[in-house]
């Protein structure tokens, strides 16, 4: 299936992803013709920034690191101000597949938020011990919430179309696992309609994980906090009308 991209803008954030985030560029648009890229780079003290602009991408450099939610809502920001009706979030470190880009764009026709779904029969991504249990309980709850069949709900490889992109500039959460689970939430309960496709998720392509064993080992606990707060938040509404 042929699907036009050039209303479509990939958000890359990127933090100290240098040793990665050229190779991933290439591909994105080797794969994605005439598409445009905005690389969010998020407070990093290498040449993330630099590399992104010889590859060709848009860059938006961050005094200081807010985390992959802040580096969205710049993205998301930046998209409404250009014209760009749909945003698909790629991460730079090489483990989502650019060629996947279309596949979740055009979903959209049919949705207003496509997940990437990473445990829905495609590739051999696995989780294990407290981050596979947190996995499979936040599924449930939010595929009840969402009134749809949700298997990665902590995907970041995702995509927004226009009506996503104008909550999202206004209320895209900042915290850890808000801009996964908690987003999830707030287009959930303003009726958005939520889908998935199955992608196969690869290995990082160069540089480390921003997030160290111990943060993984409080996964299940940081999940838990994460879901109690979003539901308990009370719904966001549109300062201009325009979310319905």
């Amino acid at each position: 299936m042929v699907v036009d991209l050039r209303k479509t803008l990939i958000v890359m954030p990127a933090f100290n992803e240098e040793a990665a985030i050229g190779g991933v560029l290439a591909e994105v648009f080797k794969t994605n013709p005439g598409i445009k890229c905005l690389v969010v780079d998020d407070g990093s003290r290498d040449r993330t920034s630099q590399i992104s602009r010889s590859a060709g991408a848009i860059v938006a450099t961050l005094p200081y690191n807010l985390g992959v939610g802040g580096a969205m809502r710049v993205g998301f920001n930046y998209a409404l101000a250009n014209d760009f009706e749909n945003v698909v979030q790629v991460d730079a470190d090489g483990q989502h597949n650019p060629d996947d880009v279309s596949r979740l764009v055009a979903e959209l026709r049919n949705a207003d938020l496509v997940l990437g779904a990473r445990f829905a029969g495609s590739g051999e991504y696995e989780a294990r011990g407290p981050r596979k249990w947190a996995i499979v309980i936040l599924a449930k709850i939010l595929s009840r919430s969402a009134h749809s069949k949700l298997t990665d709900t902590t995907s970041g490889f995702r995509a927004s179309g226009p009506r996503a992109v104008r909550l999202f500039a206004e209320n895209y959460p900042a915290e850890y696992l808000g801009d996964t689970v908690e987003s999830l939430v707030i287009a959930a309960r303003v009726g958005f309609r939520i889908t998935q496709v199955p992608v196969a998720m690869r290995t990082r392509a160069g540089g480390t994980p921003s997030h160290g064993s111990l943060k993984a080992s409080v996964f299940l606990v940081r999940v838990g906090v994460a879901i109690l707060f979003a539901f308990l938040r009370p719904p966001v509404t549109s300062r201009n009308g325009q979310f319905s």
